[in-house]
Formats: structure tokens, C-alpha cells, sequence
């Protein structure tokens, strides 16, 4: 059992965040937490000058909703919300160094051509976390 579980969790497949929240639960101890983070891809530099800044702010209100609404339906409800943008891997391990959890669960999905020559977000955290992880395929 573990006290503090790291969950990234793309909103874009909800079912594979359902189903990893749902194994976070399971593998909580009483009083733990639950960190669920939803990552973002930077928007690009010649197109940033074009974004509205209140536009960013309502994209990550939209996330952590979204977020919120995975996690109820997973029967998951004290749970901490976290958005961020850039490269997944990378804010994933940042976010593992600054919260240092007993464990993160990672989903995967089957592997495309780009994921044999650049690597999975899964396969790039489970080679740099200093903590266990839990691959769910």
C-alpha cells in the first residue's frame, strides 16, 4: 500500500484515466493522496503571439474539470489536481521530484512506429522516476 501516488492522465482517453484512478484508489492507504496531474503540450512559439491570454486560462479551467470529472467517475473524490504544459515525460518527472511519491501509475498504450525512435512518455518515466512505477497497458 502505498501513501502518495502520482497519476498523469491524458483527458483525451478517459477510459485509461478511469481505469488507473480506479488502481490508485485500490492501492491507497487510508488518509493517503492521490496527485493527479494532466499535461499539456506547449503551445508553439510562432503561434503563441496569436493566442489570447485569457484563452489559456480557460483551457486549463476546461482540463481540470475534465480531470474532475474522470476522477468522480472513477469513485475517486479527495484527490489533488494539478495541470501543466510542456513535454509529458518532462513535467511528469518534474512534478515526481517536487512531490516525491511513494509510487506513479503510468497508462500505455500499444506502440507506434514514432514510439520505437523517440520512445514512449511511459518508457521515458519508468527509465528516469526515482520512485516505483506502475505501467497499466
Amino acid at each position: 500500500m502505498f501513501n502518495s501516488i502520482l497519476v498523469p492522465v491524458d483527458i483525451t482517453h478517459e477510459d485509461v484515466g478511469e481505469t488507473i484512478l480506479r488502481l490508485a484508489k485500490g492501492l491507497l492507504v487510508d488518509g493517503g493522496k492521490i496527485i493527479a496531474l494532466h499535461v499539456s503540450p506547449d503551445i508553439p512559439t510562432y503561434a503563441e503571439a496569436y493566442v489570447p491570454p485569457n484563452i489559456r486560462d480557460a483551457r486549463s479551467g476546461e482540463q481540470r474539470e475534465a480531470l474532475q470529472t474522470i476522477a468522480a467517475a472513477a469513485g475517486v473524490d479527495n484527490l489533488e489536481v494539478r495541470i501543466a504544459n510542456g513535454a509529458a515525460h518532462v513535467r511528469i518527472l518534474d512534478t515526481i521530484d517536487e512531490m516525491s511519491p511513494d509510487l506513479v501509475i503510468v497508462g500505455s498504450h500499444k506502440p507506434g512506429l514514432s514510439d520505437y525512435f523517440i520512445g514512449s512518455t511511459a518508457a521515458r518515466v519508468v527509465r528516469h522516476a526515482p520512485c516505483a512505477v506502475l505501467v497499466h497497458r
